[in-house]
């Protein structure tokens, strides 16, 4: 077998990347409060601050988008984008929303009320948020091998579905709809197998409990079924993805991860007992059915895109990529979560950096340097994310689809491996200002001074030659 990764599509337009010295991203990163969210990304050479509407889209993207009706009303991009989400989820009730958060306000809005308790794997920051801007409780039951950087569990995804059933029993008349996560984006990128997408959805039906799927990674989280699980291994990625939302009663999607596209995102459903009420609120809030806040051109590129990411040649270029990176980090001693997942590695900074507690926030101090060290802009998951709910202390290195190639991979573990060499010498932080909800987005943060620093950490310089 080769070991050479090779991109799977020839590029056609390109884009120059930012190449600062070091003393400018100090400069730069210090204006912005250690905050790499108030970071310009004219000031960024690797941008893996998330997954999520930063792909570079198809030719045939493109030309979709040309030929868009932008009518008000009854568009047929609509109609084409309507056919292609029902294809492949088999619901007939589709309701287009600018973005995922978009449609996670919507679906809450109608469903949960306060007191309420959403049960799921792991729900993701804005589902979370959400949840609790409702005034109800997101409530987390990954199953234990899930919580451990190290296991190799091959759905670390997965519910627990014993204490699922037995959360389900005590909170009868409490739980408005039931979650799953795929893949489980806060727990490392994580898959769900199909035997317990069918064990959660058994329990939800035995309970009641409308079952919906976060299913903005479905196609890599389908991919990870045929690969990793016992049966599946010759059915098409596109038969197993059909399967798993058959087990469901309806998905939100944010379309910016895995329908290939740089906005947009709905709520689809099987039956009509929440459609009118999600539709007035959507007239209200995003705009027309038909529409629902987005340009006629976005569906026509989410149609599309939504065909382009069961490709399996794609698919098996895209995990290989994220464990190609986790392999060599590795390799270095830079511990990761394992198996590596889909869209993103995710270091496990607590490991990595064990002289910084997670009160001073070992992942954002890992991310800071990691920007500092290349450019590369990355995203804490842990206690500046998850506050007291975080389970583990990540730095999540999100690959925007179909955007970097294998000689920029290398040129980030060249300077990972240098990183590595000098992080005892690496700082915590501290917080000095924040919003109540989603505060990894604008907090500021000040670095601490009780570790002893070194050069190229603000105040000793390194040598002239590095800095170029």
């Amino acid at each position: 077998m080769r070991k050479t990764i090779i991109e799977p599509f020839k590029i056609k337009v390109v884009e120059p990347l930012a190449m600062k010295s070091r003393l400018e991203r100090e400069a730069i990163l210090q204006a912005a409060h250690f905050n790499l969210f108030l970071v310009k990304s004219e000031d960024v050479t690797f941008d893996f601050l998330t997954d999520s509407g930063t792909t570079a889209m198809s030719a045939a993207q493109w030309a979709g988008m040309m030929v868009a009706d932008e009518s008000y009303a009854g568009s047929r991009s609509f109609h084409r984008f309507k056919d292609a989400v029902t294809e492949i989820t088999g619901y007939d009730h589709v309701i287009p929303t600018h973005q995922g958060r978009a449609a996670e306000r919507l679906l809450f809005g109608v469903t949960i009320r306060p007191g309420m308790k959403v049960p799921s794997n792991n729900h993701f920051d804005t589902t979370r948020a959400n949840i609790e801007a409702s005034g109800a409780e997101a409530v987390d039951l990954v199953i234990a091998e899930g919580k451990i950087p190290e296991n190799l569990h091959p759905f670390k995804g997965n519910i627990d579905l014993v204490r699922l059933e037995a959360f389900c029993e005590e909170h009868q008349g409490k739980i408005p709809l039931g979650m799953l996560t795929i893949t489980n984006n806060t727990g490392g990128g994580q898959p769900v197998s199909l035997e317990n997408i069918k064990g959660a959805a058994r329990i939800y039906r035995k309970f009641g409990i409308p079952f919906i799927l976060d299913a903005c990674r479905f196609a890599e989280n389908s991919y990870f079924i045929k690969i990793r699980e016992a049966g599946q291994s010759t059915r098409t990625v596109a038969d197993i993805a059909h399967e798993t939302f058959e087990q469901a009663d309806g998905c939100m999607m944010c379309a910016k991860k895995d329908a290939l596209v740089n906005i947009g995102g709905f709520i689809a459903l099987k039956n009509s007992t929440w459609v009118q009420e999600l539709r007035n609120q959507l007239i209200l809030t995003e705009g027309f059915p038909t529409y629902g806040g987005l340009a006629a051109r976005d569906l026509e590129a989410i149609a599309i895109g939504l065909q382009e990411v069961l490709q399996e040649d794609y698919l098996r270029y895209r995990v290989a990529t994220s464990a190609y990176m986790a392999k060599r980090l590795n390799e270095m001693g830079v511990p990761t979560v394992q198996p590596a997942g889909g869209h993103a590695v995710y270091i496990d900074a607590k490991k990595f950096l064990p002289h910084i507690p997670p009160s001073e926030f070992p992942g954002q101090a890992l991310a800071c340097e990691m920007y500092l060290q290349d450019g590369v802009r990355s995203c804490e998951i842990g206690s500046v994310m998850f506050k007291e709910a975080a389970k583990m202390e990540l730095v999540r290195l999100a690959f925007p689809r179909r955007v970097y190639t294998q000689s920029h991979f290398d040129y980030i573990l060249e300077g990972m491996e240098e990183l590595s060499s000098r992080k005892e010498f690496l700082r915590g932080y501290q917080i000095v200002d924040a919003p109540p909800f989603l505060r990894h987005f604008t907090a500021k943060f000040a670095p601490l001074d009780d570790i002893p620093r070194k050069a190229g950490t603000f105040t000793v310089r390194r040598p002239a030659v590095l800095d170029q």
